[in-house]
């Protein structure tokens, strides 16, 4: 049975917030409504874990009362009940990263982008799924199980917000907060048919995200939060909201993001990097990119399929690997570093153990690569506005949890392929710091959605999303699953 705020389950964060403004729907019926759909919907798919429904309720009354006394809103998600993806510390609501010694930790504080969402507004109700500590291309863990893809259940959403993708196909919330080291916004996105931003890097706080342990005030290099909803335009709003110096720096720095390169989609110049021996994706997926390819160039932007940095991309992946390594190294004790160290066999473990015992020194000249291949993506950029490339090789997998997840493979085209090539394609861009947005571009044959991944020049973020903007546009954007 349906009841008050219903109709409001697929619609934009922007949209709900429009309508609480107005009069037309109350953030207790939205709340209500949201509540009432997981407990209908979510059995098969395991999107949503903790709740907080008591104190959520006490904040939408609240907010509902504020707003009939003719306050004004705090922000631009006055009133929305959103879900947060539980690697991020929620005050007073269980987060647990996925790891069971963290199965009671209830936070004493929010995390940085969490704080911003719930300043502008925001009721957070719930907490979403992802696999322990955020590390693996799946959602799943000893805490709370296995999340599954609304589009097809015996397959997975992606991850690690994979969570945060279900619930948002699913239409349980509006808008997500996601983490990126890996493409952990990117594959969800892509995988779970919804819309992403990797912020450029240091553009968001992400303290509070576990990991590190509870108490780190460190960040991990590449490792980014950034928004994810159904709508790109929610990603802009959600971005200003997330987006601006910490409090280490807000006493002397602000932030004033460019605004996108040009207003005419018609005046963008676009790259096309979608084929590398080393990294290859089906077919099937191929002609959706090239049909977002093509939508652009119908739009009369410039595209080009040949244009490429300075660099190669498989020393970009090499890069990527090694710092990727050097930045999960803090998940490992000294103790298991030594040994990965002394050891001279070939190391099977998780995402991260391959470089993860390398010394400063090696990581200063890994670093240094990085560097320069900043420079010639900087140097890209002066002829390029953005470059469309893929999020993975294929559309969501099959549910495979076997270990050591080293041995694990895709098919591609009836090709068996390392598992890692999952991230391949996202390493490329992540290392050198490059905003990146994933927009839906289309669905398979068997009825998967696929997402592109719009790569731009770093610290203008809002390049990529306008280019996302037209395409979502001009492709039809997010479609919600069957029985959704």
């Amino acid at each position: 049975m349906s009841g008050p705020g219903d109709e409001y389950a697929y619609a934009t964060t922007r949209q709900t917030a429009a309508a609480l403004a107005a009069g037309q729907v109350s953030s207790r019926e939205l709340l209500d409504a949201a509540l009432a759909r997981i407990e209908r919907l979510d059995g098969p798919v395991n999107a949503v874990v903790a709740r907080d429904v008591d104190r959520a309720r006490a904040q939408a009354r609240a907010a509902d009362d504020a707003r009939a006394r003719g306050e004004a809103a705090p922000g631009p998600l006055a009133g929305v009940p959103i879900t947060i993806k539980d690697s991020f510390q929620t005050e007073g609501l269980v987060t647990t990263s996925g790891a069971p010694e963290l199965a009671g930790f209830v936070p004493e504080r929010d995390a940085d982008p969490v704080a911003r969402y719930k300043a502008a507004g925001a009721i957070v109700f719930a907490k979403t799924n992802l696999p322990i500590f955020a590390g693996d291309a799946q959602s799943y863990n000893e805490v709370y199980g296995t999340t599954a893809n609304p589009y097809d259940i015996e397959r997975t959403p992606g991850g690690s917000s994979g969570g945060s993708g279900a619930a948002l196909a699913a239409g349980y919330t509006p808008l997500e907060l996601g983490s990126d080291i890996g493409g952990s916004i990117r594959i969800p996105s892509h995988w779970s048919g919804v819309c992403g931003h990797k912020p450029s890097y240091g553009l968001v706080s992400a303290r509070g995200q576990i990991p590190g342990m509870p108490g780190t005030l460190s960040q991990a290099d590449i490792a980014v939060a950034g928004p994810m909803a159904r709508d790109v335009d929610d990603l802009s709003m959600a971005l200003d909201v997330l987006a601006g110096p910490d409090d280490w720096t807000a006493h002397a720095y602000r932030l004033e993001l460019p605004t996108a390169r040009h207003e005419r989609i018609s005046d963008f110049r676009v790259a096309v990097w979608l084929d590398e021996p080393s990294c290859p994706i089906t077919a099937e997926y191929r002609s959706l990119l090239e049909g977002a390819a093509q939508a652009l160039r119908d739009a009369g932007a410039t595209v080009d399929e040949t244009a490429r940095p300075g660099f190669g991309f498989d020393k970009a992946v090499d890069t990527f690997f090694h710092l990727l390594s050097a930045a999960e190294a803090g998940t490992w004790s000294l103790a298991e570093l030594d040994e990965m160290a002394a050891s001279t066999e070939e190391l099977h473990g998780e995402l991260g153990i391959w470089h993860a015992s390398m010394r400063h020194r090696e990581w200063l000249s890994w670093h240094e690569r990085r560097l320069q291949q900043r420079a010639r993506w900087k140097e890209f950029f002066a002829d390029w506005d953005v470059v469309l490339l893929p999020v993975t090789p294929t559309a969501a997998i099959r549910h495979d949890h076997s270990v050591p997840a080293t041995k694990r493979t895709l098919d591609v085209d009836g090709v068996a392929r390392p598992y890692f090539d999952i991230i391949k394609w996202m390493g490329l861009t992540g290392v050198s710091w490059l905003p990146a947005t994933v927009v839906p571009v289309g669905m398979t044959a068997a009825g998967l959605p696929c997402g592109v991944q719009i790569a731009g020049p770093f610290l203008e973020d809002r390049t990529p999303l306008a280019v996302a903007r037209h395409l979502q546009d001009a492709l039809g954007g997010f479609r919600p699953p069957p029985g959704f």
